[in-house]
């Protein structure tokens, strides 16, 4: 059943079907929807990977998006919880 708040159905459930949070794959299908695939696609790539980010880095970015139990996870766990938020 088509949702009102994703624009690209079609995207949204192929991320879904990939393991993609809720958050994340409606994120990415209506950014796809707004600007095309392809501007999508190339978009990113301007900061460092997360693994050469500090623990305290890790921990600022993990409270902005509201990762929960960041505290008391070490710096591999809190690079994980990024990628898979």
């Amino acid at each position: 059943m088509p949702r009102a708040q994703i624009k690209d159905e079609k995207t949204y459930q192929k991320l879904r079907d990939e393991g993609e949070s809720k958050e994340k794959a409606a994120r990415i299908a209506n950014a796809s929807a707004n600007r095309g695939k392809k501007s999508v696609g190339r978009k990113g790539g301007k900061n460092p990977s997360y693994d050469d980010w500090t623990k305290d880095e890790l921990l600022g970015r993990a409270r902005e998006i509201g990762i929960e139990g960041r505290s008391s996870m070490n710096k591999s766990e809190l690079v994980k919880a990024l990628r898979d938020h």
